[in-house]
């Protein structure tokens, strides 16, 4: 058994920090394994992508799409993987299902900002669950098994300009 105070890294886990210009001695003096004069054998330097003037190649291709910033990252799961936990019974039918639930569950690894639910597959039991929204197919089929559906996305007011 050993004892806190006696834990150590193993044995060659952390390579020792080269110390450069040191000496001739040391193998690394002088230029200090930098070649000799030249931009890169100063301090400083950031030509990584620099193509001499000529314009870059990530620069040269073309760009393409829009990355929104405000968009919502949902969890996606679909009704064949909440009635695949209900039958190991990871998942209680009788109690409302939320993300919470199923991220305590396993069907979900993070909520993010919210659960989406899709409709693939089949539901044999009656559900009461609540996500941040829900596919119309999937609103069905929790409707026909006789469960309840509460989404929690706010819907967007149409505004009726006359």
């Amino acid at each position: 058994m050993t004892k806190l105070n006696e834990i150590r890294d193993n044995e060659g886990s952390h390579k020792k920090r080269m110390r450069v210009g040191r000496g001739p001695g040391s193998g690394k003096g002088k230029t200090a394994g930098r070649g000799v004069k030249g931009q890169k054998s100063r301090s400083g330097v950031a030509i990584a992508g620099f193509e001499g003037g000529q314009m870059p190649l990530h620069m040269r291709m073309p760009k393409r799409g829009f990355n929104n910033p405000f968009a919502k990252k949902l969890v996606e799961v679909n009704l064949w993987r909440i009635n695949q936990a209900i039958e190991a019974g990871k998942l209680d039918a009788s109690q409302p299902i939320t993300g919470e639930t199923l991220v305590a569950a396993g069907v979900v690894r993070r909520l993010r900002d919210g659960v989406r639910l899709l409709g693939e597959g089949q539901l044999t039991t009656k559900l009461d669950i609540t996500v941040y929204s829900a596919s119309t197919t999937a609103a069905q089929a929790v409707e026909a098994a006789g469960g309840t559906l509460k989404t929690t996305a706010k819907k967007a007011e149409a505004t009726a300009e006359a």
